[in-house]
Formats: C-alpha cells, sequence, structure tokens
C-alpha cells in the first residue's frame, strides 16, 4: 500500500511542479547541486542496494509490519504537532489511532485504526511553523536527507523531542531502530522512481519545485488559497496567513 501511495505521490507532485507560476526561492543553488549529487551517488552505490536487497529479502507481510509500526511512532509526533496548532479534534483522533494500534494492534505492527476509519494524518514543526505564519525560506538541501529549507530542517530536531524512538536508552538499538526507519522510508519510494526519472530532464529542480509545493499542501491541510497555490508563496512571505478557525473537540465515535 506504501507503494501505491508513493507512486500517487509522485504523480502528483510532477503536476504541482509543472504548473508552478515560479521558482521556489532557491539563493544557495550552487551547494544545493553539490550536496544534491553527493546525495545522488550515496544514494545510488549505498542506499538504494541496500534498500532492493531488503526488498528482496525481508518478505512483504514483514516489512508491511515495520512500516506500521514507524507509522504508530510517527502519530506521536503528529498528534503533538496538532496540539500545537490548536487542532484539538485531528489530535484525539490521531491520539486514538496511537492507543489503538499499540495496545490491539500488536505496538503497532498491524494499523487497526485504519481499518476501523481513523484517517492517517501527517504534520511536523515544520508545518506547525507554516501554519502560525513563519516563512519557509531559502530552500536547502540536507547531507544524505535531501530537500528541505531553512524553516522544516532546524524543525526536524525539534520533532525528535516528540519521537519515542529517540528515548531508547541504549543507544545500539537506537541507532539499528533509526536506521531500519530511514531504510523502509527508502525502499517504499522505489517503485516511484522510474517515473520520477521520466518526469523531468532537471531531477534537481524538479525535485525542489516538488517538495515546495508539497509543503504548502500539508501546511493548509490540502486545500491552501489560490494566491497561495498560484504563487507557490509560504505563509509569512510578504502576508500574513488566512485565518484559521480553531476546531472545536468532538466526542469520538466508537
Amino acid at each position: 500500500m506504501r507503494c501505491r501511495a508513493a507512486l500517487a505521490l509522485v504523480a502528483l507532485l510532477a503536476g504541482c511542479a509543472s504548473t508552478a507560476s515560479r521558482t521556489p526561492d532557491d539563493p544557495l543553488e550552487p551547494f544545493n547541486r553539490a550536496v544534491y549529487r553527493f546525495n545522488d551517488v550515496a544514494d545510488r552505490y549505498v542506499v538504494k542496494p541496500v534498500a532492493v536487497a531488503y526488498t528482496k529479502v525481508i518478505p512483504q507481510f514483514a516489512r508491511t509490519g515495520v512500516r506500521n509500526f514507524f507509522s504508530n511512532v510517527d502519530d506521536v509526533v503528529v498528534t503533538s504537532n496538532d496540539l500545537l496548532q490548536l487542532k484539538f479534534a485531528h489530535a484525539a483522533s490521531d491520539a486514538t489511532r496511537v492507543m489503538a494500534n499499540t495496545l490491539f494492534g500488536g505496538l503497532g505492527l498491524v494499523d487497526v485504526a485504519s481499518k476501523r476509519g481513523i484517517q492517517k494524518r501527517s504534520e511536523d514543526f515544520g508545518q506547525t511553523l507554516g501554519y502560525w505564519g513563519v516563512g519557509s525560506g531559502p530552500y536547502l538541501v540536507l547531507p544524505l536527507l535531501g530537500p528541505s529549507n531553512f524553516r522544516d530542517g532546524p524543525a526536524r530536531f525539534v520533532d525528535s523531542y516528540f519521537d519515542p524512538v529517540w528515548y531508547i536508552s541504549n543507544v545500539p538499538e537506537r541507532n539499528v531502530t533509526v536506521g531500519l526507519r530511514l531504510l523502509d522510508n527508502r525502499a517504499a519510494v522505489l517503485p516511484a522512481e522510474r517515473f520520477l526519472d521520466q518526469a523531468s530532464v532537471d531531477r534537481y529542480a524538479f525535485l525542489r519545485d516538488a517538495y515546495h509545493q508539497r509543503r504548502i499542501n500539508l501546511i493548509y491541510d490540502g486545500n491552501p488559497p489560490q494566491s497561495v497555490g498560484d504563487n507557490l508563496d509560504d505563509p509569512g512571505e510578504g502576508s500574513a496567513p488566512e485565518p484559521v478557525q480553531v476546531p472545536l473537540p468532538v466526542p469520538l465515535r466508537r
């Protein structure tokens, strides 16, 4: 399911990037392209071969369990950022996902919450800052981590305080867990690569524009104002964000 979602995501990003009216702010393009080339070489000769081997050696049901487990861990981060954005209804729903999958899904190995119709969402501290009007700043490619910007890059550090993985006291176990999550994330997008290679001559520019547009889409929960969508402007870049109505807590249905 994650693979089909990755293909759909890349197709969506291709459409978004191709209709962009201007490119994101990228004053560090020479530096960013150098880091991008480094990442590409590291991925081609190290990360991708390991991810391919992982998909061939580990059975599908086991890989699904690993993805579900890390998705459940991610929901802790999502819930924390829901609260920081005062999205109380979403926070209640996402917290319910964590409890249901942890208690009844074997610590998240089985995604029972989705089977019950509880929606999976995506929130992080970068989105939280954007929600409150902080602009993205210049585009930035991080070594090994890939596309980011001056807002979202440092925000990863804040998210680590909400992430249960970083509270594993045994350092070797924590490192193995982090490595397995990165490997699983890389394996999940393998099916999308062929489409991505065909989608743009300049892969660097495509990824940059697609990343920028996707972050806008996430900040506005899939419904950015028309002016923002047309101009690729983040909140805080020259104007205040649209007023946001704060949802009130509602009873959860069993």
